[in-house]
This record gives C-alpha cells, sequence and structure tokens, in this order.
C-alpha cells in the first residue's frame, strides 16, 4: 500500500495504490498551510478505502511550495556567497541578471575568493583555507544562516568545495550550506545559481518537510516519506530539505510519469489541462524529456536537471473575451474573440457562468458545445452554435500550436490527455495520431508521485586517454548504482535508463563529458508482474 500525493495551486490530489491496482482517489481544495490540505486528502483515500494507516507502506508527495515561494518572493533566506574562481571570475558578480526584489531578498554577503579549477583539471589559483574562515566568520557575526559555495569547474573536481564548506560548518555550526556540484551542471553562472536558490529555500525546506511528517505522524502513518523530483524519480524527505530546489518542476513531471503509467504508452506527448495553463511535455522512453536549454525559475537562469515543459494559457478557468453582443452572431470577425490568458483559478466554482457567475469560462464553453458535462447548463446564457464552434475551434488552434512546439520528429504522435480539464482536447487534432484519455485521468500527476522510483544520475569529464571508454562508463555505472541503493532502491531493480555522451573538442586527451542516469524500485516494495515488466520497459 502506498500514498501519492500532488500539491497543486488550485487542488491537492492523492491516490491509495496497492500494488499497481488504484484503491482511491481524491481531490481536496489546496489550503493556505498545505500540510493540513494534505492530511485532508490522505485522511480521504484512507476512508474511501477502507485501510487502515498502519497498512500504508510509503508515502509520495510532489510539492509546489518552494516554486510558490520563489514567485511570491517570500520565506526566503538571505544567503551569503562564496565564489571560488578569483581572480578570473570576478567579471559577472553574484545575482547578476537576477530580478531586482529577489535579489534584495536573497543578498546576503558576498565573497569572491581565490580557488576554482580550470576545465582541464588544472587550478585558477590555490585554495585560502584563512580567507573561507574569515568569510564565515562574517556570516555568523551577521546572523546569516545560508550558505552557496560554488568553484569553477566544481562537477570536475570537488574538492575545493568540499573544502569551503567543512570549514564554514566548522566556524558557523548554525550555517546550512550548499555546495554546487552537489545540485547543478557544467555552467558557471547557472550552477551558482542554482545553489544560492537552494540556500535560500533552506530554512523553508527544513519546515515544509517537518510539517509533511508531523501530517503522517498525526494520521498515525509510520511509514517513509519521500518527496518527487524534477526528473520523475523520487528522493528521502531528508535529501529534499538538503537540496529543495531538486523537486521545483514535480508537478508536471508527475503527471506525464501518471500518464505512462496509467496507458502503458512509452512514447507521446502529454497534455495536463489544469484550472490556468496547459502543459506539454514529451515522454521518452517512459520518463519526461529533459530540457536542454538553461532553465528560468523565477526569473534566474539554472541548468540543473527540469523536464522539458512549454506552458500555454488555455485551462478550465481561462477567460474567454467576448462581447456579450455577440454571443448569437453567426460568424466572429477578426480580434472580437480571445482567450485568455487570464484564467478566474480556484474561484471558477463561483466565476464560471455554470456556477451563477458573469464570467465566460473554457469550461463553460466545453459544456455548451457538449464535450462535458458539469455545473448548471441551465445557467448558461443563449449562444448561437456558429459561436461556440468558433470558440472551441479556437481552443483547439491553441492546442494544435502547443504541439507542434514541442515535436521534435515529422508525423503524427501519441496524444496523452490528462489533468481535470483534459475535456478541452478534442478527440482529434491535427498532428496527433490519437488522443488517449486514461481512467483516473484527472488524478494522474498523484499517481505519478505514487509510481515513481528512486533516481540519481552522475555526470563527470573524462578523458578517455587516461581511462578507456569502457572502464570510465563501468565506473560510473557502479557509482550512480550505489547512488540509488543508498538512496532506497532495491538493488534487484536497480536500472540504467540513460547514457548520454558529449565529446569536447576543446579539450586535449579526446574528453568527453559523460552522464549516466538510473533508477531502481523501493526497497521493501512488492514486485509483482507488472512491476517488473515496467522495469524492463525503462532500460534501454
Amino acid at each position: 500500500m502506498r500514498i501519492g500525493v500532488d500539491v497543486g495551486g488550485t487542488n491537492t490530489d492523492a491516490v491509495l495504490m496497492d500494488g499497481n491496482a488504484i484503491l482511491a482517489s481524491t481531490k481536496q481544495p489546496t489550503t493556505a498551510d498545505v500540510s493540513s490540505g494534505v492530511a485532508a486528502a490522505i485522511a480521504a483515500v484512507l476512508a474511501q478505502g477502507g485501510i487502515a494507516a498502519q497498512a500504508v507502506r510509503s508515502v509520495m508527495v510532489g510539492t509546489t511550495h518552494f516554486t510558490n515561494a520563489l514567485v511570491e518572493r517570500q520565506r526566503l533566506e538571505p544567503v551569503g556567497v562564496l565564489r571560488l574562481a578569483s581572480p578570473s571570475g570576478e567579471a559577472l558578480p553574484p545575482l547578476t541578471g537576477w530580478p531586482s526584489d529577489l535579489a534584495a531578498c536573497v543578498n546576503g554577503e558576498i565573497f569572491l575568493l581565490p580557488g576554482g579549477y580550470e576545465v582541464d583539471g588544472r587550478e585558477i589559483a590555490p585554495f585560502d583555507a584563512a580567507q573561507v574562515r574569515a568569510a564565515a566568520a562574517v556570516l555568523k557575526a551577521r546572523g546569516i544562516k545560508a550558505a552557496a559555495i560554488t568553484s569553477a569547474f566544481a562537477p570536475v573536481n570537488a574538492t575545493m568545495e568540499e573544502q569551503a564548506a567543512a570549514i564554514v560548518r566548522a566556524v558557523h555550526p548554525d550555517a546550512v550550506v550548499t555546495r554546487s556540484n552537489a545540485i547543478g551542471r557544467i555552467g558557471f553562472v547557472e550552477r551558482e545559481n542554482a545553489a544560492i536558490l537552494n540556500a535560500a529555500l533552506s530554512t523553508l525546506a527544513a519546515s515544509v518537510i517537518a510539517s509533511f511528517e508531523r501530517a503522517l505522524r498525526d494520521l498515525g502513518i509510520a511509514a517513509p516519506l519521500y518527496i518527487s523530483q524534477n526528473d520523475g524519480t523520487l528522493i528521502s524527505a531528508t535529501h529534499a530539505a538538503a537540496h529543495p530546489v531538486l523537486t521545483i518542476g514535480s508537478g508536471p513531471t508527475n503527471s506525464m510519469r501518471g500518464a505512462a503509467f496509467l496507458t502503458g504508452v512509452q512514447d507521446a506527448i502529454v497534455m495536463d489541462v489544469g484550472g490556468t495553463t496547459t502543459d506539454i511535455g514529451v515522454l521518452a522512453n517512459g520518463f519526461p524529456r529533459e530540457s536542454a536549454v538553461a532553465v528560468d525559475i523565477g526569473g534566474v537562469r539554472t541548468n540543473f536537471r527540469m523536464p522539458d515543459i512549454l506552458a500555454i494559457g488555455l485551462g478550465g478557468g481561462t477567460r474567454v473575451h467576448l462581447d456579450p453582443g455577440l454571443y448569437t452572431a453567426r460568424t466572429l470577425q477578426g480580434d472580437a474573440l480571445r482567450v485568455g490568458p487570464d484564467s478566474v483559478g480556484y474561484r471558477i466554482v463561483e466565476e464560471a457562468m455554470l456556477f451563477g457567475g458573469d464570467t465566460l469560462t473554457a469550461s463553460d464553453v466545453a459544456v455548451a458545445a457538449g464535450k462535458a458535462a458539469f455545473g448548471d447548463r441551465g445557467k448558461l446564457p443563449a449562444i448561437s452554435p456558429a459561436t461556440i464552434a468558433t470558440m472551441w475551434d479556437r481552443f483547439q488552434a491553441i492546442l494544435e500550436d502547443g504541439v507542434d512546439r514541442m515535436k521534435t520528429t515529422r508525423g503524427d504522435v501519441t496524444i496523452l490527455a490528462v489533468g481535470g480539464g483534459n475535456f478541452l482536447i478534442a478527440d482529434t487534432l491535427k498532428g496527433a495520431a490519437k488522443v488517449v484519455r486514461p481512467p483516473h485521468a484527472a488524478v494522474a500527476n498523484a499517481v505519478g508521485a505514487a509510481i515513481a522510483q528512486v533516481g540519481a544520475q552522475v555526470e563527470q569529464i573524462v578523458a578517455y586517454d587516461r581511462t578507456p571508454r569502457a572502464i570510465a562508463i563501468e565506473q560510473m555505472r557502479a557509482d550512480v548504482t550505489a547512488r540509488v541503493a543508498a538512496a532506497g532502491g532495491d538493488p534487484e531493480t536497480i536500472q540504467i535508463v540513460e547514457v548520454d555522451e558529449v565529446f569536447l573538442s576543446y579539450l586535449p586527451g579526446r574528453a568527453a563529458q559523460l552522464r549516466v542516469r538510473a533508477v531502481g524500485d523501493l526497497a521493501g516494495e512488492p514486485r509483482g508482474e507488472a512491476a517488473t515488466e515496467r522495469s524492463a520497459q525503462h532500460a534501454h
């Protein structure tokens, strides 16, 4: 028995699963403190399934806490930034290019210190322990408890970051230290940005994870808690508290993984229609396609693992702008009709015409067109069939354009339609071979959290002149397998799902950037035939 929870801006979804069978599901309103909404959702599925709290083996939560904190600029810690890259790494100071209001929230103290490495592993300048010690003393004196340490080319050699972190912890025991090499990839500014964001979220992360654990305790659930990552895998609650930034994109990822599980389709385009937006992503081998470019989080460029998602402004609560005088028109001219991007969001039950409000929304149009049945159709104004058809066609054009932008191959693709607003997607779309709507589509995100596996990734630059390619890949396979096992994965189920190799022609010695990713089922999970088959499908 396991429970998957996905916390969205409007609803908190939960599912109770026994192996691969979904026993119960619920949608509860997201609460301001979030934790009570999570507790209510878990209590609801336990009651619905008639299951005792003690029978639950694990709980997986995908949360929007940290995304919201960055977007709203709230509950962020001031950060002491230690950059080990002087003298060459001073041209762009930390926080360059950040939105001014966010930079003001997190800018505690900045130290540009000697250190770092060149791309081939040579030192830029020797590590200066005395200067790091002095910086830590300043942070302690000023009461700054979050520190972000970034060294040039730390993914190649993390030694200086580790030395600096040890010194900061020794001088300032209350400090929560983030090392950039634990989060980002090669790309100095983006990796430093990710480390600073992570440090800024550290206090919030500790309190959020503690509140989740408290909610489980209050319900009598003693099972371990896992948090969904951006790449569709799980990390322990402890690891998530230390690296909250790794969970920021978990919402769309959970929906995509849930869609793959519910349909059995491994390669497709997933359209997750919520109340405000439709998130479009690509499933490759059962996992979300990762973004190959720098990802913008709250206005800040970062380069850690994030799904490649296109968000378009069409959801169940999207406002349809049309003069009431044109509701009965036979044809609509030019820009008389405008769809979104603004939405009534969670206020749909008050403001949409179906519920007695006076705002025309996408849901009103879908019900008028006979594509959905909820609310009170009698409350809709008189709208001519031609106008309804024009509005519905505009929705489909917006969705078709989104699919076209995410496709990377010619020909038609399979579309998986999930999310509470999936009725907005027609059964036939241009560019779609077929549109599949799985059972439990409305809670696919919570299903994605519940079926998630433990994952880990290792990235290194390897010179094949020094280490033969086969040996280098085998060493990294062993390393990443050990990391999955340490994170709670069952060693017998661990699979390598991705080996990415990019040759670096600007380096001597036939160098390549190697990235190896592995996943495994949680240790202690039942291993039925379907679960074994799923692992086999994930392996290349």
